[in-house]
């Protein structure tokens, strides 16, 4: 036979893995490797977990929030049906509200996907929900015969009478014209808690529906919410987008993000989102093209910060 071609004995002979292993050989053990892995590993995450981990809060519902606060529940239900809440007024993609969206200049970025979400507070979180009912209250044909002026006018006087009432107690407000509004309220508050409230605004199309936006947005309109997210350290100001519940560490990652809301003009400004969101999205290009923006990637040289934080490195060449 002819000899191997000098190319191909290079190639064999330079390839390490064909070579023979002249070192010490000894068993290894897989399913030792296995048990550490899984069971010692695991049990040590878990007792990490339990000493360190972060508060398991228990989930909010609107069944909890009418029986721990029932006054702010009712005040609630009152602002949406007179279409007064957050949720009635915040514009895109919920509602058509006039000047609604935030906006970059001219730009009105919030608008441009239209009304894809339409919530009727008055009809998706009151009286739909109230008509599900084995026995819906006699209330609903009132509201349902007044017309729109009516409807503002009674819940207008109810929201003002609860605000006065001694701890905003339905039960102490003044008597006055409020149509079916103080009976409708009542009606939902009973519902919710029996927990009723939560599935029916859950309830959509679909075998599955983990849709929870209605009963959030229901829930954020009353100060319920809010309150407890300030007290668990969660709210802008308190740079709640890096913490957990409480004063547990969170996404430490965001404080960039974070940091606007806390300074001028942002903290202030009622376009803050779109334009702590813009502010991001131009320092994240600028440190994408770095390497081919003139001066910004000559900063290096002229200001040796790198060799400060590799100083043993750089002090031996």
């Amino acid at each position: 036979m002819s000899a191997a071609p000098p190319s191909m004995s290079w190639r064999k002979g330079q390839n390490i893995a064909s070579r023979p292993w002249p070192g010490s050989v000894r068993d290894y053990d897989l399913f030792k490797e296995l048990t550490v892995g899984l069971v010692v590993v695991g049990l040590l995450v878990l007792g990490l977990s339990a000493l360190f981990g972060s508060p398991d809060e228990p989930a909010l519902t609107l069944e909890s929030w009418a029986t721990a606060a029932p006054a702010d529940f009712i005040a609630t239900a009152t602002a949406e049906l007179g279409g007064t809440s957050e949720t009635a007024g915040y514009g895109p993609p919920y509602n058509a509200t006039p000047d609604a969206s935030q906006k970059l200049g001219f730009i009105d970025l919030q608008s441009l996907s239209g009304v894809r979400l339409p919530i009727d507070t008055a009809n998706d979180f009151v009286i739909n929900p109230l008509k599900t009912l084995p026995s819906p209250p006699a209330s609903l044909t009132a509201w349902a015969a007044a017309t729109d002026q009516q409807r503002t006018d009674w819940a207008t006087a109810y929201a003002a009478a609860l605000s006065t009432a001694p701890d905003n107690d339905p039960a102490q407000v003044r008597a006055g014209n409020y149509g079916p509004v103080p009976a409708l309220t009542a009606a939902l508050l009973a519902m919710a808690s029996r927990g009723n409230l939560d599935g029916v605004l859950q309830d959509g199309s679909g075998f599955y529906n983990l849709d929870t936006t209605p009963a959030i947005l229901f829930l954020g309109d009353g100060s319920y919410f809010s309150d407890l997210a300030t007290a668990a350290h969660l709210t802008g100001d308190q740079w709640g987008v890096m913490n957990e519940t409480g004063d547990t560490p969170g996404q430490s990652w965001l404080w960039l993000f974070s940091l606007f809301y806390q300074i001028e003009p942002f903290k202030s400004s009622p376009n803050a989102d779109i334009l702590v969101v813009a502010t991001m999205l131009v320092l994240s290009l600028l440190l994408t093209l770095l390497p081919l923006i003139p001066g910004l990637r000559s900063l290096p040289r002229h200001v040796p910060l790198h060799r400060l934080i590799w100083r043993d490195y750089y002090g031996q060449r």
